[in-house]
């Protein structure tokens, strides 16, 4: 057994156990907001020499830490190195985000999709135990993937999409065909992720980041269903400790319920929802984590310390209830540095007196 963190207050949140104060870390915390970032990935030469060299990857992972008192690191990483690992081909072009050389459009394509061998993903788990190793237990690391749907969105689409016309078009011309590319892809992220808790991650997240573009009852059947496949396959101790599960649909306030019901230990929501009237329909089934909207970082520091206020108090006393405070999704490359300093001040500060209440 590991020596024992020095600071557990994240992973005691998402257990639900009572907390000092309500602890924070960012989606995207590690990224081009940073200039030690840049600087980084110039030296790496690519986003890519960067997430597949482990010591540049726990190099940024540590960035933030540095720089500000986070309460959880997150591994530096993407959503699609699964998919590039069955060998679709990743490369990120400047100023247009990921892309597919062999997007899967056609029954031919799907029938070469395979679960792919974990040992084309060590660099991952390599970072992850590098990053444990220079974190010396200072706080918990993240490990994530992104969920079976989110990651066939980019495998049909081939890159981001405005309309995700050519998913959707799967979806309801040749259903059998989505289904099974998103058992697949269930298989090879619970994968994923226990290699990941096995080299060391403390608790581990996925990212439904597209699953708020589906219908109702779609999102069930074809997002949901695979979330939850994956979170049954997941291993939930390690280490002697409960290795938590945190589920993000973003856009997916209106199936709350149901997905605190997918068997994860905290849900992310974006800044759509309000946390207070989350946490009474979840009946404090599970944590809940957010849900500061990112743009509030461009307000300058009076309000992003308002609206820090108002989101602790949304959620209300603590109790039972477990809190962590994130942006309802990612942090903007834009955004000034020093205002991550705010809001990490006044969320501990705040909350500090909160909690003693």
């Amino acid at each position: 057994m590991s020596a024992p963190l020095k600071n557990d207050v994240f992973l005691r949140a998402l257990m639900r156990e009572p907390v000092p104060y309500t602890p924070i870390w960012l989606m995207r915390q590690a990224g081009r907001y940073l200039p030690e970032y840049n600087a980084t990935r110039a030296r790496a030469g690519s986003f890519m020499g960067l997430a597949q060299h482990p010591d540049y990857a726990a190099e940024v992972t540590l960035q933030p830490l540095e720089r500000y008192p986070l309460d959880a690191a997150i591994l530096f990483s993407d959503i699609l190195t699964v998919p590039d690992a069955m060998g679709l081909g990743l490369s990120f072009a400047p100023g247009e985000g990921p892309r597919f050389a062999t997007p899967v459009r056609t029954e031919e394509d799907v029938a070469r999709l395979a679960v792919p061998d974990l040992e084309r993903l060590r660099y991952v788990f390599d970072a992850v135990s590098t990053i444990r190793r220079e974190l010396d237990n200072r706080v918990p690391l993240i490990g994530f993937a992104g969920s079976p749907w989110t990651i066939a969105c980019y495998m049909v689409e081939g890159k981001g999409s405005d309309d995700y016309r050519q998913i959707k078009s799967m979806l309801y011309a040749r259903p059998d065909l989505l289904h099974r590319m998103l058992e697949i892809n269930a298989q090879a992220t619970a994968n994923y992720l226990n290699a990941q808790i096995d080299a060391g991650a403390q608790a581990v997240m996925l990212f439904d980041s597209w699953g708020g573009v589906l219908a109702d009852g779609l999102f069930q059947q074809f997002s949901l269903a695979y979330t939850r496949k994956v979170v049954d396959a997941l291993k939930r101790e390690a280490d002697g400790r409960r290795v938590p599960v945190i589920v993000f649909t973003k856009g997916g306030g209106m199936w709350l319920e149901e997905i605190a019901a997918c068997g994860c230990d905290a849900v992310g929501v974006d800044w759509t929802v309000n946390l207070g009237r989350a946490r009474e329909r979840v009946a404090d089934r599970v944590a809940l984590q957010g849900n500061l909207d990112p743009m509030t970082l461009f307000g300058g520091a009076q309000a992003i310390r308002q609206e820090a206020r108002r989101t602790l108090d949304a959620f209300g006393p603590v109790g039972k209830g477990g809190h962590v405070f994130n942006l309802g999704h990612g942090i903007s490359q834009f955004t000034p540095p020093e205002a991550v300093s705010e809001l990490v001040d006044e969320v501990h500060t705040y909350s500090r007196s909160f909690h003693g209440k």
